[in-house]
């Protein structure tokens, strides 16, 4: 951060509820996914901000383990509005390639190319999201990338949409499968912009429900296992013309993505 200045934090505390491998399914998609792997590779300075870490650094650690995968000199800094916590993580840093200072949306002045923002605007109402995504990407490079998700306390369901310069990009929804009762259990974990429009009318609801029919009809599938029947159930919502990004090996994980347009609120 030499010669930016310092300013001040700007958002709302967090629950600071984490666990380790909470956030293993965004992980495992950010050290996978073309786009970021990419972007990771190509840049002069692969700075990577973990916003809103929580009262543990512990995931913190796991996404430079992670991320360290695809470029070995990635350099990652945890944000927290709270100083205690940023106290509490200090004795897990590792400068300069793992750091925790105090800051929030404003990003402390660092310029990363990629951030991660889980369980953060899940506290915030849907009409503030778009302002703060816009006060993370003015802190970015043009191509840089912000990933705004949500998932439950161990993380089972998670989901999270990758935002760029010219606003969402995609969404990613990511299940356990074998506790998996049907797919649109999913909505209780959808990202803030999303998660009160799960209904009729509205294209995410419209994915959900075709995902649970796809699922039902892939019932007899579960006789060879439930990566089985998920893997046939993708199938059959790719046949019923929805638009799916990625390759379908990804689909064995629990994984799925679309383009932002597919989904997006009326």
């Amino acid at each position: 951060m030499a010669g930016r200045a310092r300013l001040s934090p700007v958002g709302a505390p967090t629950r600071g509820t984490t666990n380790p491998n909470r956030l293993r399914r965004v992980d495992r998609w950010l050290a996978h996914d073309p786009a970021v792997t990419r972007l990771l590779r190509r840049s002069p300075d692969p700075l990577v901000v973990d916003l809103g870490y929580g009262a543990s650094p512990v995931t913190t650690v796991e996404l430079l383990r992670h991320l360290r995968r695809v470029r070995t000199d990635v350099r990652v800094l945890g944000l927290e509005l709270d100083p205690v916590r940023v106290a509490a993580a200090l004795p897990a840093a590792d400068p300069p390639w793992l750091d925790f200072h105090r800051g929030g949306f404003e990003l402390a002045g660092a310029r990363p190319v990629l951030v991660r923002a889980f369980n953060v605007l899940r506290q915030y109402a849907e009409s503030e999201v778009e302002g703060a995504w816009k006060l993370v990407l003015d802190a970015l490079p043009p191509e840089g990338l912000l990933v705004d998700g949500t998932c439950d306390e161990i993380g089972r369901l998670a989901s999270w949409v990758a935002v760029g310069s010219t606003g969402p990009l995609s969404l990613t929804v990511s299940m356990r499968l074998a506790e998996l009762d049907r797919p649109s259990t999913v909505a209780e974990r959808l990202p803030k912009i999303l998660i009160h429009r799960n209904v009729p009318g509205e294209r995410v609801h419209s994915l959900l429900s075709t995902l649970d029919e796809c699922w039902a009809a892939a019932a007899p599938h579960r006789a060879f296992g439930v990566r089985a029947r998920w893997v046939s159930a993708v199938g059959m919502l790719r046949d019923r013309g929805w638009p799916l990004l990625g390759r379908p090996d990804r689909w064995r994980l629990g994984e799925l993505s679309v383009p932002w347009e597919s989904v997006a609120p009326r």
